[in-house]
């Protein structure tokens, strides 16, 4: 049950950082839920090595999404996205 709710989270996580990134009509399901998992994992990493950890529901989410945003941000500069 908990892998499902993982991919919900990411899911929705993946898709609000397209949208932030302005890749969201690349991007299709999977992408999204990919980048939200990806992006969660990278964001608790870094909040991690900068001595944070995120407490509450929406402090892990707000981390969550800074983290795909971030994630985001690296595709697009390796080349994977085209910018509009």
């Amino acid at each position: 049950m908990s892998w499902i709710v993982t991919l919900i989270i990411g899911g929705i996580v993946g898709w609000l950082a397209s949208i932030i990134m302005k890749t969201n009509a690349q991007m299709g399901l999977i992408a999204n839920v990919l980048v939200g998992v990806g992006g969660s994992l990278l964001g608790y990493w870094i909040a991690g090595l900068l001595g944070m950890a995120p407490s509450g529901g929406i402090g892990r989410f707000l981390v969550a999404l800074a983290g795909a945003v971030v994630l985001l941000f690296i595709l697009r500069a390796v080349g994977m996205f085209r910018t509009a």
